[in-house]
């Protein structure tokens, strides 16, 4: 590790994760009905709802941005993260098993969440190690 760069990968990662949140959210934003066309499943009743949360997810992808110059010295930007990555899939599952959301909406945690918990993880557990020197 070199500094507070952390492993080599850690900047590429975090940099994918900007990229993805940023256009994931402008793409909320900006077309909020797409999603759910894709998906085949019924339009919100209040688009900007989807709207608000695609900002919220943009906003994390600037964190994820800045994050990535320093991984180990802005740590706490990656668990913010990983704690929205473990807990949207959380809330999805009550809401499947409500009735709420149908199963197959599911699909959509696989790129916005679930692939970035083993990355964010070791990536803060590296951040753990540094800082405990």
């Amino acid at each position: 590790m070199r500094d507070e760069r952390g492993p080599r990968w850690a900047r590429p990662v975090l940099l994918a994760a900007a990229v993805y949140n940023l256009v994931f959210g402008a793409l909320a934003v900006l077309l909020p009905v797409a999603w759910f066309e894709v998906a085949d499943l019924p339009p919100p009743n209040l688009p900007s709802l989807w709207q608000c949360i695609g900002m919220i997810v943009g906003v994390y992808g600037v964190g994820y941005a800045c994050a990535a110059r320093a991984p180990l010295r802005h740590w706490p930007i990656v668990l913010v993260g990983l704690l929205g990555k473990v807990f949207g899939p959380i809330g999805f599952v009550g809401a499947a098993v409500a009735g709420e959301l149908p199963w197959r909406a599911g699909w959509l945690l696989v790129t916005n969440d679930l692939i970035w918990w083993l990355p964010f993880g070791v990536l803060l557990h590296a951040a753990w190690i540094h800082h405990r020197r």
